[in-house]
């Protein structure tokens, strides 16, 4: 199968849409499949070309008029010389253009819909297929107009991803009991209600500490509000972390407390790493804790109950540990190899599905077809 995914990057920075296309790609060619990824390039294409898949530089920053005409015409040059089978798209400006030159049909059109909360997801609609991240995010995309023939769940797997990084050293001693949270910081991650849960409890565990791991737009006033608490000195702001996983190794309690998550690829590593885990329930987070089979789950934005969850499993070693043991089990469904065998699928039907449809149309009304030369 010859496939390209567009993508408007491949950095290495803690992006959900960019590692789970790039695990897509690198696994896909793994498994014998022509790959190419079109994208503005990024710290991640030595990985790729290492797994086989072929890099094309196409710029898609689609509100800048000249790098939109630019990035229009290398790809309508890149479908010509490639034929790809699929075209799948991660990011809306892609999915746009790539349906754009689908006139006619030359390939299968396929979206990936990574962040259904935001207004213009509904976008990502112009494909044959839209694939939601989770259960949770299938039916959000239902309620908004999105059909059943279209949607298609495949979650996420980042357990044995292309992208694991072989260097476990430490980037931080964490001082004990740590609590620990990786995530962008923007105000949807819950960030603030993490801190004032923290201060609410910090009093009876006077040893506590909270290490916050990631980097965004919001930063300083997070920094502002630790401060504010009195309790700056027991709160850590670690930046971006490469590679979190000694980190997780680190921690007493993984706490997501998102407002919104279409699933929470730092939740599944958090298991794999044998993490007691905190989750807001919210999205797909609760598909991801197996319905608090395997974590915690408390009301997203209800600092109280998130400070009770975390002064609970602090307070009783017991509970920590069995929270510690149920995270580790039943992964395999969290793997990179599920989540590939279950993309090339929602491929396969559609190719089927574009073949049946054109056959049944050149049957019918021939001349409506495309000429082939």
């Amino acid at each position: 199968m010859k496939i390209l995914h567009l993508a408007n990057h491949c950095h290495r920075i803690g992006n959900g849409i960019m590692n789970v296309a790039v695990d897509l790609a690198c696994e896909q060619s793994r498994l014998g499949h022509e790959v190419v990824f079109a994208s503005a390039g990024g710290s991640f294409v030595e990985l790729m070309q290492g797994y086989g898949v072929r890099h094309v530089e196409i710029a898609q920053y689609w509100r800048e008029p000249l790098a939109a005409l630019r990035g229009a015409w290398r790809l309508r040059r890149l479908l010509d010389a490639f034929k790809p089978d699929i075209v799948h798209a991660h990011m809306k400006g892609g999915a746009l253009l790539a349906s754009l030159f689908n006139r006619p049909r030359r390939f299968g059109l396929v979206t990936s819909l990574h962040n259904e909360w935001q207004r213009a997801a509904k976008l990502m609609g112009v494909a044959d297929r839209v694939i939601a991240v989770s259960e949770a995010s299938c039916a959000a995309m239902r309620a908004r107009g999105l059909t059943e023939a279209q949607l298609r769940t495949v979650r996420n797997g980042p357990i044995g991803s292309p992208r694991a990084l072989s260097d476990a050293a430490p980037t931080a001693q964490l001082k004990r009991p740590a609590l620990l949270t990786v995530c962008g910081l923007y105000r949807r991650k819950g960030v603030l209600e993490l801190i004032e849960a923290f201060a609410a409890m910090a009093g009876e565990h006077e040893s506590a500490h909270l290490y916050i791991a990631g980097d965004g737009p919001d930063r300083a006033v997070f920094e502002q509000a630790a401060g504010a608490t009195g309790l700056a000195s027991r709160i850590a702001f670690l930046g971006y972390v490469e590679n979190p996983a000694p980190l997780f190794a680190q921690a007493d309690v993984f706490v997501l407390a998102s407002h919104s998550e279409p699933f929470g690829l730092v939740l599944a590593e958090a298991r794999a790493a044998g993490c007691a885990i905190i989750g807001a329930d919210t999205g797909g987070v609760p598909e991801v804790l197996e319905h608090g089979a395997a974590g915690v789950l408390v009301p997203p934005k209800d600092p109280a109950a998130l400070a009770e969850a975390m002064r609970r499993l602090l307070g009783d070693d017991e509970a920590r540990r069995s929270y510690q043991r149920r995270a580790a089990e039943n992964l395999d469904w969290l793997g990179c190899a599920r989540m590939t065998a279950e993309t090339l699928s929602v491929y396969r039907e559609l190719i089927d599905d574009l073949a049946s449809g054109a056959a049944a149309l050149s049957r019918a009304k021939p001349w409506l077809l495309p000429r082939v030369r």
